[in-house]
């Protein structure tokens, strides 16, 4: 197995809003695929690199912040994306803290009521 995770979605109730907050805490353009019949809009996918990319989706009977699943999003310095969070309508549950020589990680809660992670090496 190369990579654990090959695609991840995050449901969401509003989607133009949880848009403006993801556009806004990691400073990219999602876009909504072509082809496919379900509410969505996409992150920034780069076939060749390391990770997953995945969606918002909106989807009815999937509800919004009930799941059991964290997907955590590699950043330079997890404060700075904590922060943004903040001020894009969502809150910090747990600011940046070590863990270990893994390095560093904070917990944000969407403007949907996901939790997300955020992990840095600084």
């Amino acid at each position: 197995m190369n990579n654990p995770v090959g695609w991840f979605e995050i449901y969401v109730e509003d989607l133009e809003r949880a848009k403006a907050f993801y556009e806004a805490v990691f400073d990219v353009q999602l876009s909504k695929p072509e082809g496919t019949e379900i509410e969505m809009f996409a992150f920034p996918m780069q076939q060749e690199s390391y990770g997953a990319s995945g969606a918002l989706v909106k989807m009815p009977g999937f509800p919004t912040g009930e799941n059991s699943v964290l997907v955590y999003f590699s950043c330079s310095d997890c404060s700075v994306e904590a922060k943004r969070a903040e001020k894009a309508g969502g809150k910090i549950q747990k600011g940046k803290m070590s863990i270990g020589q893994y390095g560093f990680i904070a917990l944000v809660v969407d403007t949907e009521g996901n939790m997300i992670g955020l992990h840095s090496m600084k």
